[in-house]
């Protein structure tokens, strides 16, 4: 948990029991939202019409609510909720929502559902913008409706009563007050401050700001990486970053050059580009002879500044330049003395050796009213709403300093001087909006000569991006004529005066930065396979990858054994959930994501993507209920069915047609729908049947004279791809289960549009080898047994074993099975477990894993032990070590030549090595008559 999250759990009048932050689509919306699981305790019996004047009391704090529509979908509709009643909960929802509105953040989606079975929690969901920003305006929307509860609502009992103590107009008149007293206390004001400040701190600019608005308009995806200004945009391999408006793009030797003005001023004169003379001094006395020399007047700058600071221009004397130089060397220990341009001082914007914009930029100065000082004037100006500190807002607020108060003395004047009304004051030489400058949009003006110097001196330097300052005393008119040129060129140059001018037209200086870096019709995407199901996720990515490998491109698979750059590791572990996703959707080398979607990470915090554009489940099966919420294998099915219903428009679903709960899912799955089945077609479901005769595409296996076809149906045509037994992992066809999940492999293959021949050879060149699909039915043959290790780690994935060990009985002596279960999993999940076990094989060795889940030591295994008794097994049959290292030993001395060992592990690659290593001459390891026995008691 957050530190953010934190804070919001501290709240105490309302228990706050979790704050869970859904970055993608999840189980409630497609939206990122906050969930905060609130306790209303006491208060679920007082929703908000039984208590006297909080609606108005909560109205007047915040005015805003009155917008809202709620459920009835227009102004007022959520003010009439409350007074009709509604609890708490839902309130927190709306004014969570208004105050990220109130300081910026426009979001107005939201919902509030009760938690199932617990009275008085609720799930209080609200989209947001800015993480923390949502965050923090969740806790402070619990603390506002806290400090507007009546006071005495703790003794009243019956919230019945509420309304028969005092008349209407007096419990209302008092309910006020002491929502008054408590909001003081509170003091609302300074907690949205924090919050508008929080808003304005972890806002973009507006260069980045208009950046990634163009890119959500296109729909390329983005994902802040710092604190600032560095962005993210798209996916592996088509992934391109900015910062403000340095992109990929931008040359650190173009940036290097612009930030040396002496060295711009001369590569621009080598290639004839207007530009002042200058001289580069280190001292006052340096700069008065540079002065003379160059002849007055002159400016004055830092070498290597930037927004205008320490930059004087128009000095007509040797004491002026002497202050000048002074100011600029506060900014840098090197002054460049220059000539004069007189004109009006421009800033072109060329972007990708285009010019896409032009502003007149106007100084600070403020025009005389014939009555008001030019200090009252400053500050009349900064009344402007469009004025704020720095760069976030349209406009910079005007400083007095030491540079406007000479400025001001050059002209005769002061700060108590009082201009004749109409007249206009500059209070700055450089027009700068940093300084309190604004702009003029004169794009349209611009002289095709101008326009051609512009272009030239960016390419010149070699910026994709950059902005040319250019001073002459017409742009309509070419400077080869009337004088003037190119005072400066700038990397990075800001985009506000061009986004919002002062005056004239906005223009959408964005959109060309994006069709830079992501030429139309691309939106920066790579292809996302998204992959979910209870059993056989890992071994379908993995058959899926292997098969996109061999088209050429780089696959980035995410797995419950680690995550894979073409089938290499480069992280090890449970990597199924989003973080692991969002690593790969970073690689800069991957062409494809494989991504296995696992339901923790899904119930965690959403999806690693906004989209994708082919998503599987798999089948749903129960397991792991009983967690987070999640009760019924219809729960489930609504988590799992997240991944298709992400899938984009032009995208596909697939889904497993034998499996009601994933055949249910195509009501709401996006994009067009691909079933796959392992029925025959006598046995196949109704739906399917006429989806196939309607030209729908399906994968299905066919029983053929020879054995099982894997076959595609598209347009009432269907199409031969190859024998099941043609695919090693389905060992000849037996492990059924294999043969679905390459049937869904080949289903997304084939809608991804790779050719027959390549899925074929995929699948034909795909074995269950530890190191092509580590845990998934891995085989060793060494020992004179064979020994198959495997992940199976629910009742489903280990009937599914129990129908591959019957297939392959008669080929051994004895099946030995080594089994064991998550500490998550209910009761009757384990029990089950352990009575299947007795019934697949003729010697059942169990285990408990390292992370127990919340259980107690043994009791797992005591479990498990009694499902196996449960079903008439001798406990002859049934050996008890808790260790999975020991256990695995065990079941392997267990074992004599012709049997079969098979060991559902947790730890697989350790695993798959001791199996690699055994040794039977090593000391045997056995488990103890004393041990079982205290097992069974403590059942």
């Amino acid at each position: 948990m957050s530190e953010a999250q934190a804070a919001i759990a501290q709240h105490v009048s309302m228990r706050v029991n979790e704050a869970r932050v859904f970055r993608g689509p999840h189980l409630y919306s497609h939206l990122p939202m906050i969930r905060i699981e609130l306790d209303l305790g006491s208060l679920e019996a007082f929703p908000t019409d039984k208590l006297p004047g909080f609606t108005e009391a909560l109205t007047h704090v915040l005015p805003g609510l009155d917008e809202h529509g709620c459920s009835y979908g227009e102004a007022g509709g959520f003010i009439r909720r409350m007074r009709e009643g509604t609890w708490l909960g839902h309130v927190a929802e709306h004014v969570a929502l208004e105050l990220q509105s109130m300081v910026g953040d426009r979001v107005t989606r939201g919902k509030t559902r009760s938690v199932k079975g617990q009275p008085g929690r609720y799930y209080v969901m609200y989209s947001f913008i800015d993480e923390q920003v949502g965050l923090a305006a969740g806790r402070l929307a619990l603390e506002l409706i806290d400090s507007v509860l009546p006071a005495n609502l703790q003794g009243l009992g019956d919230p019945d009563r509420i309304v028969e103590t005092a008349p209407d107009d007096e419990i209302l008149a008092a309910t006020i007050l002491d929502a008054e007293k408590s909001a003081e206390s509170f003091d609302f004001s300074a907690g949205l401050d924090r919050l508008r400040s929080l808003a304005a701190g972890r806002a973009f600019g507006p260069t980045t700001a208009s950046l990634v608005h163009e890119a959500e308009r296109r729909g390329i995806p983005f994902t802040r990486q710092d604190e600032s200004s560095l962005v993210l945009l798209g996916q592996g391999r088509h992934q391109k970053r900015i910062c403000a408006s340095c992109s990929d793009l931008t040359s650190e030797v173009a940036t290097g050059i612009a930030a040396d003005k002496d060295l711009t001023k001369l590569l621009l004169s080598q290639a004839a580009l207007p530009v002042p003379k200058g001289e580069l001094v280190r001292t006052a006395d340096e700069a008065c002879a540079a002065a003379a020399r160059l002849g007055y007047p002159v400016v004055t700058k830092p070498l290597d500044g930037n927004h205008g600071r320490g930059v004087n221009i128009d000095l007509a004397n040797a004491e002026q330049v002497r202050w000048g130089f002074e100011q600029a060397r506060e900014h840098g220990r090197t002054v460049i003395v220059e000539q004069f341009f007189a004109g009006a001082d421009h800033r072109i914007l060329v972007i990708g050796g285009e010019v896409v914009a032009l502003a007149e930029r106007i100084p600070a100065h403020v025009v005389g009213d014939g009555h008001s000082s030019i200090a009252e004037l400053i500050a009349e100006v900064n009344l402007d709403p469009r004025r704020g500190q720095g760069h976030s807002s349209v406009l910079t607020r005007i400083e007095t300093d030491e540079s406007v108060e000479y400025f001001l003395r050059r002209a005769n004047l002061d700060l108590t001087s009082v201009p004749a009304s109409g007249q206009t004051v500059m209070l700055r030489p450089t027009a700068n909006l940093s300084t309190g400058g604004t702009a003029i949009d004169r794009t349209d003006e611009i002289h095709p000569d101008n326009a051609l110097i512009a272009r030239r001196a960016a390419q010149i330097v070699g910026l994709d991006i950059a902005g040319i300052d250019f001073v002459c005393p017409d742009i309509r008119k070419s400077v080869l004529e009337t004088g003037g040129g190119i005072i400066e060129v700038n990397a990075g140059p800001g985009f506000r005066m061009h986004l919002e001018p002062f005056q004239g037209r906005p223009r959408n200086v964005a959109r060309p930065v994006l069709e830079l870096l992501f030429p139309k019709g691309t939106d920066g995407r790579i292809p996302i396979f998204a992959i979910t199901g209870t059993n056989g996720k890992s071994t379908t990515a993995r058959m899926l990858g292997h098969i996109l490998e061999q088209t050429g491109v780089n696959v980035g698979l995410t797995s419950t054994t680690g995550i894979y750059l073409n089938s290499r590791q480069i992280a090890a572990g449970d990597c199924s959930g989003p973080q692991s996703a969002r690593i790969v959707l970073r690689e800069p080398s991957v062409d494809v994501a494989v991504l296995e979607c696992a339901r923790g990470g899904m119930l965690r915090e959403g999806l690693a993507f906004d989209e994708c554009d082919i998503g599987a489940v798999l089948n749903v099966t129960e397991d792991h209920l009983g967690l987070r919420g999640i009760d019924t294998i219809e729960d489930l099915a609504a988590v799992k069915s997240v991944v298709t219903e992400s899938v984009r428009r032009s995208g596909w679903s697939i889904l497993n047609a034998d499996n009601e709960y994933t055949a249910d899912m195509a009501r709401h799955a996006g994009g067009s729908i691909c079933y796959f089945s392992l029925r025959d077609e006598s046995e196949r479901p109704e739906f399917l049947r006429q989806h196939i005769a309607e030209g729908g595409r399906a994968v299905c296996r066919e029983r053929m004279e020879d054995g099982w076809d894997l076959v595609i149906y598209e347009n009432n045509e269907s199409i031969y791809l190859m024998k099941a037994a043609e695919i090693p992992a389905t060992f000849e066809g037996w492990a059924e289960f294999n043969v679905a999940n390459a049937l869904a492999a080949v289903a997304m293959a084939y809608c991804h549009g790779v050719q027959l021949k390549t899925i074929r050879s995929g699948l034909q060149t795909f074995t269950t080898s530890f190191e092509q699909s580590p845990g998934r039915m891995n085989v060793f043959d060494g020992h004179g047994f064979k020994t198959i290790v495997d992940y199976c780690h629910n009742p489903a994935g280990l009937q599914a074993i129990g129908k591959l060990v019957d297939q392959m009985r008669p080929k051994y002596q004895r099946t030995i099975g080594l089994i064991g279960i998550a500490g998550d999993r209910r009761d009757s999940d384990i029990l089950e477990m352990g009575a299947l076990a007795a019934r697949i094989f003729d010697v059942v060795v169990f285990k408990e894993d390292d992370e127990l889940r919340g259980r107690q030591p043994q009791t797992l295994a005591a479990l498990l032990r009694q499902g196996a008794l449960s079903t008439g097994c001798s406990s002859s049959r049934i050996h008890v070590v808790l260790p999975e290292t020991e256990a695995i030993d065990v079941a392997m001395r267990l074992a004599q030549e012709g049997d079969l060992v098979f060991l559902t592990v947790d730890h697989v690659e350790a695993a798959w090595k001791q199996v690699v290593a055994f040794d039977k001459a090593k000391p045997v390891v056995c488990p103890t008559k004393d041990l079982d026995l205290h097992l069974v008691e403590a059942v």
